[in-house]
């Protein structure tokens, strides 16, 4: 029987056409120097990075593998994933899962496409539920023509080069969009359009962009995350509104947030800790626009936390901080966006369950948050309320 948690877990943001980090993944602002050098993701408790020679580093909790380091040993700092250096794009799964078990989603410069760690559901898309077929990065199939990747917490989604977009893993909530609420083992078409350019997974329900800046939902719904204005579930890509000028995307437990084409943030789903950043606690169940400001430019959703840049490089966090996760300096839940710090010069964020992880534009790595299972890369396990330098990191 499929289970659900009840603990606040993290993250996905949203995924570009082009061969670049996932939502679970970092996001960055258009044109930032850290986009063509170093990428961050995080899952359930995990973290996982790209540097500028295209290799693979894990840390964080491993006990479903999700580390890809060939056991299930925690890591308290960046650990390399084998010798390869052609990875090109990463993803992280696992928010709020039960039991924190993860797994994760690589690309390669070749455009193949690579899964590792839990795969009780088929997340891994090997064609089987085998628990220890993901221990190190496995190669999904035989296709080279993978352009981008999403987890959610039990199902993954990926994008090829032609613009069809594929799924696989965990459908309990239809979260898949094939119609039906089926499980799959192996990556399967998600209907017949060719002109998906976006997808980010969140804990059981999906989002997408088209070529023509529409936006679409499918899967959960059981706190208005899909924006259709009600709480009934989608078995397949349903249409939000009428807007086309949706420019990215994020998902968390069960929250959404969007940027449109002209800077403007939107926010919708669960708000039971702030996390929409409208200033109360009541869920929306359409996108409803986050402030006046209209010069954010990247955006990333934790459990029950999200963060954003906005286009001079500074960061902003709201939401739920039971550990920190803001980077504030304290534990206290903010309803509306609040500037962490005074730098600006970040480059890219990504949220995990409960913690949160940022580059700045000279490709040095930051986290906070919770770090009981060594997640901020910190070589300890103690909380971090602020940004905090992961010295063992060289972009």
């Amino acid at each position: 029987m499929k289970m659900r948690a009840v603990r606040c877990l993290f993250v996905i943001a949203c995924t570009t056409m082009a061969v670049a980090g996932c939502g679970s993944h970092s996001s960055s602002p258009s044109g930032s120097p850290t986009t063509a050098l170093t990428k961050i993701a995080a899952g359930d408790g995990f973290s996982v990075a790209l540097k500028s020679d295209g290799s693979l580093w894990t840390w964080g909790e491993n006990n479903t593998a999700q580390l890809g380091l060939g056991d299930t040993t925690v890591r308290d700092t960046p650990t390399r994933v084998g010798t390869a250096s052609g990875w090109a794009a990463i993803a992280g799964g696992g928010l709020l899962s039960l039991y924190r078990i993860g797994h994760s989603l690589a690309l390669k410069k070749d455009g193949s496409l690579w899964a590792w760690g839990d795969n009780e559901y088929g997340q891994l898309g090997l064609g089987d539920t085998t628990a220890t077929a993901g221990l190190t990065p496995t190669r999904v199939g035989v296709a080279s023509d993978w352009a981008a990747v999403a987890c959610g917490t039990y199902h993954s989604l990926a994008l090829k080069k032609d613009g069809s977009l594929w799924a696989w893993g965990d459908n309990q909530t239809a979260q898949l969009g094939l119609g039906d609420i089926t499980d799959r083992h192996a990556p399967t078409q998600v209907g017949t359009a060719s002109d998906w350019t976006a997808v980010a997974g969140g804990m059981d329900y999906t989002l997408a962009l088209k070529k023509d800046g529409s936006l679409w939902a499918w899967g959960g719904n059981d706190s208005g995350q899909l924006g259709l204005r009600d709480m009934t579930k989608r078995q397949s890509p349903t249409r939000v509104g009428l807007a086309n000028g949706w420019a990215a995307v994020a998902c968390g437990g069960g929250c959404c947030l969007a940027l449109k084409s002209d800077g403007t943030l939107w926010a919708w789903g669960d708000n039971s800790w702030g996390q929409l950043g409208l200033g109360d606690t009541t869920k929306k169940l359409s996108p409803t626009r986050v402030g006046v400001a209209d010069d954010w430019a990247a955006i990333a959703c934790g459990g029950w936390q999200s963060l954003a840049l906005k286009k001079d490089g500074s960061l902003w966090a709201w939401g739920d901080d039971q550990y920190g996760q803001l980077g504030l300096g304290d534990t206290k839940e903010r309803q509306n966006p609040t500037r962490v710090g005074v730098a600006n010069d970040w480059a890219a964020v990504a949220c995990g369950d409960s913690h949160g992880l940022a580059l700045k534009k000279d490709g040095s790595l930051w986290a906070w948050g919770l770090n009981d299972r060594g997640q901020l890369g910190l070589r300890h396990t103690f909380e971090r309320h602020m940004p905090t330098k992961v010295m063992s990191w060289s972009p």
